[in-house]
């Protein structure tokens, strides 16, 4: 279970720090997928480098709680995993050293039963054939395919997910989606997904949180009832996606900082 309260970030500027996260309060269960939807500038990449040990917290905290206790989220006793919208693969390093990149940071022994697994994923993946080529070499979708690759070798406790798929086609977007949520199913690691689209908030996240531009709030939370659902055709999921792009319409406070979030 991820545990976040009265988490407050801010940024250090010529001017002094600007507050970016005021207060934010939230609660995952284990194995929850968490979709973020808010306009530009709400705070939805700093909360997933807060939470991936990039940025530091001015106060609050954001715990890891297991059947061992609870420790304060770090990624030197938590096993993290990080998509940002780049993907952040290494250009130097070919597909194979990129997704194993993580186990030899952590020193993590790949014992034959390992190695099967990762092959396995490889194979659900399709990046077994680019295993020797450099990230150059690849397309966009391909590029994406690696980086789940890299995430779920990982075996991650925590999944953070920054807008992964919105450089993609349509249709090589939406074969993204399906396969993280293939994949996804086989350790089902507590992830959070930031997005624009409320379609894929619908379609990859059990949960969607709106977040507001006052400084990071939630100022909506729901259920997903669609999650793992491509093309659900129901006045009631019509309902969710208008009630959701109300939650995202600008009003005069906010003007200026939305962006489309419909595909």
């Amino acid at each position: 279970m991820l545990v976040i309260e009265n988490l407050s970030v801010s940024y250090r500027t010529k001017k002094g720090r600007v507050p970016v996260i005021d207060g934010l309060s939230l609660q995952m269960e284990q194995g929850e997928v968490l979709a973020v939807l808010g306009p530009s500038g709400c705070g939805k990449s700093t909360l997933i480098n807060v939470l991936a040990g990039m940025l530091p917290i001015d106060s609050g905290s954001a715990d890891f709680v297991t059947e061992n206790g609870r420790q304060p989220l770090n990624p030197k006793t938590h096993k993290i995993g990080v998509i940002p919208q780049n993907c952040g693969l290494l250009p130097w390093k070919t597909v194979r050293d990129n997704c194993l990149l993580p186990l030899k940071l952590r020193r993590e022994p790949i014992t034959e039963e390992r190695e099967r697994e990762i092959s396995d994923i490889y194979e659900a993946l399709d990046v077994s054939q680019l295993l020797q080529r450099y990230p150059a070499q690849l397309s966009g979708g391909q590029v994406q395919r690696a980086a789940l690759a890299r995430a779920f070798v990982f075996h991650p406790d925590l999944l953070l997910m920054d807008e992964p798929f919105s450089a993609l086609d349509a249709i090589t977007r939406q074969d993204a989606r399906e396969l993280f949520l293939r994949i996804w199913n086989r350790n089902r690691p507590t992830t959070v997904l930031v997005t624009h689209s409320i379609e894929e908030a619908l379609y990859l996240g059990n949960t969607v949180v709106v977040m507001g531009t006052s400084h990071g709030e939630i100022q909506y939370r729901m259920k997903n009832p669609y999650f793992g659902n491509s093309n659900p055709e129901s006045v009631d999921y019509l309902a969710a996606k208008r009630t959701l792009h109300e939650k995202l319409k600008p009003d005069d406070e906010r003007r200026g900082w939305i962006e489309q979030t419909a595909e």
